[in-house]
């Protein structure tokens, strides 16, 4: 079970005026935008395994960024990162794994062999399945869009429960940011609900809903309804 939640105060994001805090002085650091669904990922996966005071947020502004990120932290420039054991990592998927094989709290891969050789699967499928969604933006969207939703619906189908191990894992964390705003960007702007006909995907959604390590990381709908309509449609 998840550590019990407390809701979290979010630090101040930093910008290009802003001082850096130390590097590899003992503190686990994640550098993180609110609104980026590749940070929220390795967000969501902290909170899950209880672990708000032993890594600590480092929101960034995206748009005016401290030069000192890219500099001296990590030459990406990209977040998510994470400042530990004196060293930084990068890649949200990367980081998932890390997190949970490195720091305390319930674990979020399960050990049957089968069910990790899935979760590998899916974990692959994750690139496709976004640029599935954002290249059907441009496209006859309704068309388009399905295949990517009836492929995360025949997926909840493998195994008995709500998530697409059965119980929560690493692979639900993946997954649910782009859902998150995939889901209000296609019932906005084109009508499109992505649970109709798809009741696995409705069920999972609501049930990740019910949980405070996911629900403390969500982001303001309008936000990114109004980023979406600029992004790929020009508005």
């Amino acid at each position: 079970m998840p550590a019990s939640n407390v809701k979290e105060i979010r630090p101040q994001v930093l910008d290009s005026t802003s001082e850096q805090p130390p590097l590899f002085d003992g503190t686990t650091r994640l550098y993180t935008y609110y609104e980026c669904p590749f940070a929220q990922r390795v967000w969501i996966t902290r909170n899950y395994k209880g672990l708000q005071d032993k890594i600590k947020l480092v929101p960034l502004d995206l748009a005016n960024r401290p030069a000192w990120y890219k500099e001296k932290v990590y030459p990406e420039n990209k977040v998510p990162a994470l400042e530990h054991d004196n060293k930084i990592t990068g890649e949200s998927l990367d980081l998932l794994k890390y997190v949970d094989a490195h720091f305390e709290g319930p674990a979020l891969l399960p050990n049957d062999s089968t069910k990790r050789e899935f979760a590998e699967e899916l974990f692959t499928y994750t690139d496709t399945f976004n640029k599935t969604v954002f290249s059907s933006f441009k496209g006859d969207t309704v068309k388009e869009v399905g295949v990517a939703f009836d492929y995360l619906e025949s997926a909840l189908q493998k195994f008995e429960g709500p998530f697409f191990l059965g119980e929560i894992s690493l692979v639900d964390f993946a997954y649910i940011p782009f859902v998150e705003r995939f889901q209000i960007f296609l019932q906005e702007v084109f009508k499109y609900d992505i649970t109709s006909g798809r009741p696995k995907l409705a069920t999972w959604i609501e049930e990740l809903n019910k949980i405070d390590a996911y629900v403390e990381t969500k982001g303001d709908p309008e936000h990114v309804i109004q980023l979406y309509k600029k992004r790929f449609l020009g508005q």
